[in-house]
């Protein structure tokens, strides 16, 4: 993958900017585990934090990682000024090993560096009767106006997701391409996709 992908961009990114993203937690997440009992968190991938800060503020406990050593710095800072307690943990995702079994929800949205190895690391992580959620940009939207980035390999469907793993003792929940309103780059209004992929273990 470009450079672009590797954490010396996202350093120098996150440093330029106080915000690179829109500080708005993703809709995926609150979709699909609104409704869950809070309990045990792992945002793998968590960038600014946005959706940590959401589960934090619901009660969960949540450990957020992410290979940016300045990114992770300031999602402290902030979660001292919300007197939220959170773990952050700087990991290069494509390595990390997460402790396994631990977690009642483990949940990564848009990490580009993604693999069957990748997926399984993360199902190892939750505990039983705990969920993963993975969302992705759909393969869909490269064929759209979204200027999405031109790494095919990092866009899964939710059955390719679901085809790398072992779903052995799994129940899958959700494994679908969700549409959602958006702008190009342009301004235009267009439809893109969001893959979600949730699965609880037994």
């Amino acid at each position: 993958m470009s450079e672009w992908f590797e954490a010396p961009a996202w350093e120098e990114r996150y440093a330029q900017s106080d915000a690179v993203f829109s500080g708005r937690v993703n809709p995926q997440l609150v979709a699909e585990v609104a409704d869950l009992p809070a309990g045990s968190a792992l945002d793998a991938g968590c960038g600014e934090g946005a959706d940590v800060f959401w589960l934090a503020s619901r009660g969960w406990r949540v450990t957020g990682t992410d290979f940016s050593s300045v990114v992770l710095e300031k999602n402290a800072a902030r979660a001292g000024e919300l007197a939220l307690q959170i773990e952050w943990v700087q990991a290069d995702l494509r390595t990390w090993d997460p402790p396994r079994g631990q977690y009642d929800l483990v949940t990564s949205h848009f990490v580009h560096q993604t693999g069957a190895a990748f997926f399984r690391r993360l199902a190892a992580a939750v505990a039983p009767g705990g969920q993963l959620l993975v969302v992705l940009h759909s393969p869909l939207d490269l064929k759209t106006t979204m200027g999405r980035p031109n790494v095919p390999e990092g866009f899964w469907t939710a059955e390719e997701i679901a085809d790398a793993m072992d779903l052995t003792g799994w129940q899958v929940i959700t494994a679908e391409a969700r549409p959602r309103p958006a702008q190009d780059p342009d301004g235009r209004e267009i439809t893109i996709h969001d893959t979600v992929f949730r699965a609880r273990r037994s």
